[in-house]
């Protein structure tokens, strides 16, 4: 047996040609997922929208889009793969959407997540969303009411410390590419 050395997990633009693995990855995390041109059509034409897969080696692992609406930032869509989470992978997705925004001068980010989805809060909030607001029955498959999640303006001092901080975290601590499904 040879010993193979971990995957290294890289964050990278969406490209047409991840559009497959993202939709599985979707049909695997959402009971309602985005429809199967969606993504082809944010990729083509929505000049607003930017979309990033999480790879580790040639398999795409999760991914993460952003609207820049005038100035906030607005998470669309986020998942990682069932078999790939709790790796770390999730942060670093969110991590690299947080770049995006702060290079596009995202004033805040903001985003809409299931009042029962505790796990995908959690993460949230250790990244600075707090809750400002509820969408009723905003989730067209069970009428489940939508918690909707703000940051502080990303330029703050208290924001610019936690993400600096959490970044170091992230590097200290290398994603678990290797300890992943065989």
């Amino acid at each position: 047996m040879v010993a193979r050395p971990p995957l290294a997990l890289r964050i990278e633009p969406m490209t047409l040609d991840d559009v497959a693995a993202v939709q599985a990855i979707e049909r695997a995390s959402f009971t309602t997922p985005w429809p199967d041109d969606a993504y082809r059509s944010e990729l083509r034409t929505n000049r607003l929208a930017t979309y990033v897969v999480a790879r580790l080696g040639d398999e795409v692992v999760g991914f993460g889009g952003l609207w820049i609406m005038v100035d906030e930032a607005h998470i669309t869509t986020f998942a990682v793969d069932p078999e790939w989470r709790r790796h770390g992978i999730g942060e670093r997705l969110l991590m690299a959407l947080f770049d995006v925004a702060l290079a596009q001068r995202a004033r805040e980010a903001t985003l809409e997540v299931r009042l029962s989805n505790l796990p995908a809060r959690r993460l949230y909030e250790k990244y600075g969303f707090r809750p400002v607001g509820v969408r009723p029955r905003y989730y067209s498959d069970d009428g489940e009411d939508a918690l909707i999640m703000t940051t502080e303006a990303l330029s703050s001092d208290a924001m610019q410390a936690r993400l600096a901080r959490l970044r170091e975290a992230l590097a200290a601590e290398p994603p678990h590419g290797s300890d992943g499904p065989a």
